[in-house]
């Protein structure tokens, strides 16, 4: 493995942003609907057949409820359900009302902020309270309500774009035509600010940044043809709206907050002509919120996270006593209520920890890590857990073990994948379920009469997947006594949603963890071990575990991954080509998905294409919701939408869903891989994927074939370059310092229940 190498494209703007669902709206021709992690990038729809083809028999659609649909509405009424046993919270400030009280505050100190005096902290979102060390409270659960509903409403259109009557999309239409911009963003315009939206459009065009993909100069030119000399670059509504693109366009990068600092630095280069006015008008509206919680977190989620910040200069100076201040946050609300609710439920959970002794079963476990991990369930309401993939036996023999006592436990997993490797694993099918399933009713023990799980221990394995809002959506619906397990390895790709939740938690050191000390076998888990402390090693795989097929250019790299897939790998190991996933960088460039998905159908699975570029037998990636990728193959289609069988369930897709969540899936990027494995992986890196290229994606590339990884190589140097110099992307969030406000008073390094064994 000394051989290795880089990629000219903008590693934000493909490998990246297309896994977020970041992309530009076509403003000539019909955009995609911005609904997955990886469908939104760039004008799809201009690659692709029309919708409407993909039913292939043509005729009208019949309406039909998506599965993001289902779930959102399954969450929504658990929220509604839990709310009516909670006390509400004062809602948001209404956009351009007169100021007072908190809003007033964060205006002042934004205002501190921009004039460089120190702010005062009174003036901003404080951090969570810490209890008093002699009678440590249980955060107030009565707040969570109100967060978890403003929360589920802010990300309903992402998720699940409602639907609005035939005659506001009408009129919506209307007005885009009259601006100059493209008719078919009438259905997703009305989806995202819903059935005024065309008002809203003509008294403030900028709206039209609130929809997924569309650009701040297409919004800009829309404005110029609807407003005339009205408008200019330092409107108020339009540095309104693109103090909220900034964030949520950050929230796709896994930003949870900006410092404001960076906020200013993008207004300017979009021409806002004063920037910090711009900043000040948007604390006025009510856009944005103010923050300022704490030390400045270090960019690594590891033990040595501590030394990564003493290691950093702080932005806004020095108080008083010459500690470093902490940076000023600029935040959406929606992730700001996220990450409190998670906050406080997480510490709710860590102070009232059962107290119980599973010692029998303790050693009764098949390792040293599994009985450390039984020891620490039995006592603690929060236990982490890391390890590889061997290491996923330990969690599994916990809630086995748990079971035998009596105690109701329940496993999940990110995907459907990892849903099925761990009931192969633990041999309860019936208890082992997915994320999204658990959290939509459909899968799991369902709830009690308040709303929360009928469970008493619940282990979440592929941990790094989860993002802030759905970690906050667990946590809410745990009851008072229950256990939480999250468990996963902390070296691969984060959530392809906002937040870093696992690795704030470990930097955070707030409760047990337990460090996994069982390697994954052979070959591939030797390069793996080595890639998590930064090295490339080569490795010895007498059975042909690992192979290195080097390759001049992108062409050859098509070629020869071809040629592994349908000949080579399926012959040494005897499995189809089905059992071997190909794993590349992103979805464009000369060897991305599209490219490598082609040439894979052609010699795969050759067809015309006839339901919008799909054949019977295609093998595809749906993306139900943004982060989830359920892989399948395509059976048929009709009025109703593609018919897939996902892992043997039946799914329907909407015809007009079938562009935007719907991919061939022969080849997919790492991020949609993670929390999946195969028999066999083949990990593509043409020359010109080296800018894509970090520790942790290739990290959670190589470890996705249990018992096979071909490398097809083209990189050069950029390998060894990337696993050892290249760590995770920083991201900017706030959990860690609430969670350590709430949970370590005064500054205690010493709290009570905290281990780190191994």
């Amino acid at each position: 493995m000394a051989d290795t190498g880089r990629h000219p494209a903008d590693p934000a703007s493909e490998p990246e942003s297309e896994l977020r669902g970041e992309g530009d709206a076509d403003m000539s021709a019909p955009a995609a609907e911005a609904g997955t992690a990886e469908a939104a990038e760039e004008a799809e729809a201009a690659e692709k057949a029309d919708a409407a083809e993909a039913a292939g028999a043509g005729g009208t659609a019949t309406p039909e409820v998506s599965d993001a649909e289902a779930e959102m509405a399954a969450q929504r009424e658990l929220r509604e359900r839990i709310e009516q046993r909670k006390a509400e919270r004062a809602g948001p400030i209404a956009a351009g009302a007169k100021l007072s009280g908190q809003a007033a505050d964060l205006l002042a100190a934004v205002r501190a902020v921009e004039s460089g005096a120190p702010v005062d902290p009174a003036l901003v979102r404080p951090p969570r309270p810490a209890a008093p060390a002699s009678a440590p409270a249980v955060p107030d659960r009565a707040q969570a309500p109100a967060q978890a509903a403003q929360r589920q409403a802010a990300s309903a259109p992402s998720s699940a774009p409602r639907s609005a009557p035939p005659g506001a999309v009408s009129a919506v239409r209307a007005v885009l035509a009259e601006g100059g911009a493209p008719e078919a963003l009438a259905g997703q315009v009305t989806g995202v600010l819903g059935e005024q939206a065309a008002g809203a459009l003509r008294e403030d065009p900028w709206q039209l940044l609130a929809v997924p993909g569309v650009r701040p100069e297409q919004a800009d030119g829309f404005a110029r043809a609807l407003l005339g000399a009205e408008c200019g670059p330092g409107d108020e509504r339009r540095v309104a709206a693109l103090v909220g693109w900034l964030l949520e366009r950050a929230a796709l990068q896994g930003h949870t907050a900006l410092e404001a600092a960076s906020v200013r630095a993008a207004l300017a280069g979009h021409g806002v002509p004063d920037p910090d006015e711009a900043v000040r008008h948007a604390v006025a509206e009510g856009a944005v919120l103010v923050f300022q919680d704490g030390p400045e977190e270090g960019a690594e989620g590891t033990e040595d996270a501590a030394e990564s910040e003493a290691a950093q200069a702080p932005e806004p100076g020095e108080d008083a006593d010459g500690t470093s201040a902490a940076p000023v946050l600029l935040g959406l609300d929606r992730y700001a209520l996220a990450e409190e609710s998670l906050a406080d439920g997480l510490a709710r959970l860590v102070k009232t920890g059962p107290e119980a002794s599973w010692e029998e079963a303790a050693q009764a476990a098949a390792s040293p890590s599994s009985a450390e991990l039984i020891r620490a369930a039995a006592g603690h309401g929060l236990v982490l857990h890391t390890g590889g993939e061997a290491a996923r036996a330990e969690p599994l023999a916990l809630a086995e073990a748990a079971r035998t006592l009596g105690i109701r436990a329940v496993v999940a997993a990110h995907s459907e994948n990892g849903r099925a490797r761990s009931a192969s694993r633990d041999g309860a099918a019936s208890d082992t379920v997915t994320v999204a399933g658990l959290l939509a009713g459909t899968e799991g023990p369902g709830r009690d009469a308040d709303g929360m799980f009928a469970l008493d221990l619940l282990v979440v394995l592929d941990a790094p997947q989860l993002d802030v809002e759905t970690a906050a959506m667990i946590v809410e619906s745990l009851p008072d006594s229950g256990r939480l397990v999250l468990s996963g390895d902390p070296g691969v790709l984060w959530s392809a949603g906002a937040g870093r939740v696992f690795a704030d938690l470990l930097a955070a050191r707030v409760c047990p963890r337990i460090v996994s000390r069982t390697p994954d076998p052979g070959p591939i888990g030797e390069l793996v071990s080595g890639i998590g402390i930064g090295e490339l090693n080569q490795v010895e795989a007498p059975g042909r575990e690992v192979v290195i097929v080097p390759v001049r250019d992108a062409g050859e790299a098509v070629h020869r991954t071809v040629q592994l897939v349908a000949d080579s790998v399926p012959r040494a190991f005897g499995t189809t080509a089905g059992q071997t996933q190909v794993i590349t960088v992103g979805h464009g460039g000369s060897a991305g998905t599209r490219a490598l998905n082609a040439a894979l159908k052609e010699r795969l699975n050759p067809g015309p294409g006839r339901f919008g570029g799909f054949d019977p037998g295609d093998r595809i990636a749906y993306a139900p919701s943004p982060g989830r990728t359920l892989q399948g193959s395509v059976v048929s289609a009709d009025a109703d939408g593609l018919r897939l069988d996902c892992e043997g369930a039946p799914v329907v897709v909407p015809r007009d869903r079938v562009e935007s969540a719907v991919r061939h899936g022969w080849a997919l990027t790492a991020h949609q891989a993670a929390g999946m494995r195969w028999p066999a992986a083949v990990v593509v890196l043409p020359g010109d994927a080296a800018q894509g290229l970090s520790r942790p994606w290739v990290h959670t590339a190589f470890s996705r074939g249990d018992r096979h990884l071909s490398v097809v190589h083209g990189v050069d140097q950029a390998l060894p370059h990337a696993v050892a110099q290249i760590p995770s992307q920083e991201r900017t969030t706030r959990l860690r310092a609430l969670v350590e406000g709430l949970l370590a008073p005064d500054g205690d390094p010493q709290l009570p229940g905290r281990m780190t064994p191994g």
